[in-house]
């Protein structure tokens, strides 16, 4: 497990001074050339240290919204016209911007370019010192929002990273995030996939073709992994399988090698068909069951889950498709009405059910989901 390091009292009080003083400069409540309050008359106002109002000072220095002029204080250079032509400004983090998060981020850019609104994006490369760092570049950048992706399964306390992250002083919207096991205690504003309906409605769609051996191959222990696990239990159980089969490689660096013990794990278990996490591995699995000299469909039926580039695989996959780019306008129009409105209003807890795209690989259409050609 990894320890989340709590923001002190004095770092959130910092950051709340900083986006309430900022908010005050771009609506044009200090006007340009208004000079502010000095740190002494502004602690005594807010009942912040005056080591807080300054260190909240320099942080709109450092975004060229105030200037300090030797013996004369502090005042405002942005006028309000500047505020307001140059639009919302939100931050996205996101832990990579290969595979599965291009197409997110394109429909957060269509809706915030409509918007007038301006992104900024930061990486965190799945690491938990980045992933504050860059949170903290963005506050200091002066997003009015925040889109984030943040490392919360595998924590110790997710349910008090997920506090500080709503203590922060602009709106937050989660991307693919939620806290799952916390049920009514999450009172976190999200936008996920439905992954435990996606796994499920590939276990029927299999047992619809007459499967009744059907297994999960699962890469790695990220957050995705568990509702997908959930649903393939769940639909297991519906549907009276006889037995689970579950292959599970903890691990994220899959090769040929992995794919043949996992064929091995397979047809040892009498599997006739699975549910491959993700579009990489089971174009591995593809290709272990030829060497084995099994043919897909006929006697390996495989789904990916993913939808990145199953299409192109030796046998195209069957794939259930999270729906990305909707996911991404979704929580973007979600934030921009959060900000539009001071944070204010009902909060969003959104889950979007994925779509299954139905190849080659499996032999035959689903009752439920008609082929598709996305």
């Amino acid at each position: 497990m990894v320890e989340s390091r709590p923001q002190t009292a004095r770092e959130l009080k910092f950051r709340r001074l900083a986006a309430e003083l900022r908010r005050r400069v771009l609506d044009g409540t200090w006007p340009q050339g208004t000079k502010l309050p000095t740190e002494q008359a502004l602690a005594a106002e807010t009942g912040f240290s005056v080591t807080t109002v300054r260190r909240a000072y320099e942080v709109l220095v450092r975004q060229e919204l105030v200037e300090r002029r030797q013996g004369a204080g502090t005042f405002a250079t942005l006028r309000p016209d500047d505020a307001r032509s140059s639009g919302a400004v939100v931050g996205v983090l996101v832990p990579t911007t290969s595979l599965y998060y291009p197409r997110v981020l394109q429909g957060v850019e269509e809706v915030l370019a409509m918007a007038g609104a301006r992104l900024v994006l930061a990486c965190s490369q799945y690491d938990r010192a980045a992933e504050r760092d860059a949170i903290d570049r963005l506050l200091e950048a002066g997003v009015g929002g925040l889109l984030l992706v943040p490392m919360l399964h595998e924590l110790a306390d997710p349910l008090g990273r997920a506090a500080e992250l709503l203590a922060l002083p602009v709106p937050v919207v989660l991307m693919e995030r939620r806290l799952i096991a916390a049920g009514p205690r999450d009172v976190t504003e999200h936008v996920c996939t439905d992954h435990e309906s996606g796994a499920y409605v590939a276990i029927q769609h299999l047992y619809d073709l007459g499967h009744r051996r059907i297994a999960l191959v699962l890469r790695g222990d990220g957050p995705h992994a568990v509702p997908i696990g959930v649903g393939y239990d769940r639909a297991a159980a519906d549907l009276g399988l006889p037995e689970t089969v579950r292959v599970s490689e903890l691990t994220d660096d899959w090769d040929a090698g992995r794919a043949d013990a996992a064929v091995a794990a397979l047809t040892g278990n009498g599997a006739t068909a699975a549910l491959c996490f993700g579009d990489r591995e089971a174009s591995l699995i593809l290709g272990a069951a030829r060497r084995a000299g099994l043919r897909v469909p006929e006697d390996l039926a495989l789904v990916s889950y993913d939808n990145e580039f199953a299409d192109v695989a030796e046998v195209p996959l069957t794939a259930v498709s999270p729906p990305k780019y909707r996911l991404g306008r979704l929580a973007a129009e979600i934030l921009l009405q959060r900000m539009a409105h001071d944070g204010t209003g009902p909060v969003h807890q959104v889950q979007l059910r994925p779509e299954l795209v139905v190849r080659a690989s499996c032999g035959g259409d689903s009752p439920w989901f008609p082929r598709s050609s996305c």
